[in-house]
């Protein structure tokens, strides 16, 4: 399974960032193999609209979740219609995010846990 973690840096050991649409880099992890790909976020000066950019390069990289410190209404919503699964309140290094969520460890959210602009 392939999950995606905002995050500070590239790789595992970065802390994850608590912003989805302007987060500094993205995380994939394929869950079972621990391979990693990192992808700089390009949407984190953009005027407008980089949550839902955001999730669309998220759901064209096949992820299936997200782990995140916040997600808003507009990405929230992107990544529902994609059938992603999104996961907000997620702290510390990616490695222990990531090891927690396949512990079952992380509960998906019903809904954006922050206002349209957040991170702005």
């Amino acid at each position: 399974m392939k999950i995606v973690v905002t995050a500070t840096g590239p790789g595992l050991g970065a802390e994850v960032d608590p912003r989805f649409g302007r987060c500094t880099h993205f995380v994939f992890v394929d869950t079972d193999t621990m391979e990693t790909e990192e992808v700089g976020n390009a949407n984190t000066s953009v005027g407008g609209g980089a949550g839902v950019q955001s999730a669309q390069l998220v759901a064209d990289k096949g992820a299936t979740a997200v782990l995140t410190g916040n997600c808003g209404p507009n990405a929230y919503r992107t990544l529902q219609a994609a059938g992603i699964e999104v996961i907000v309140g997620v702290s510390g290094a990616v490695a222990d995010a990531v090891e927690k969520y396949k512990g079952g460890g992380f509960s998906a959210t019903g809904a954006p846990n922050v206002d349209a602009k957040f991170g702005v």
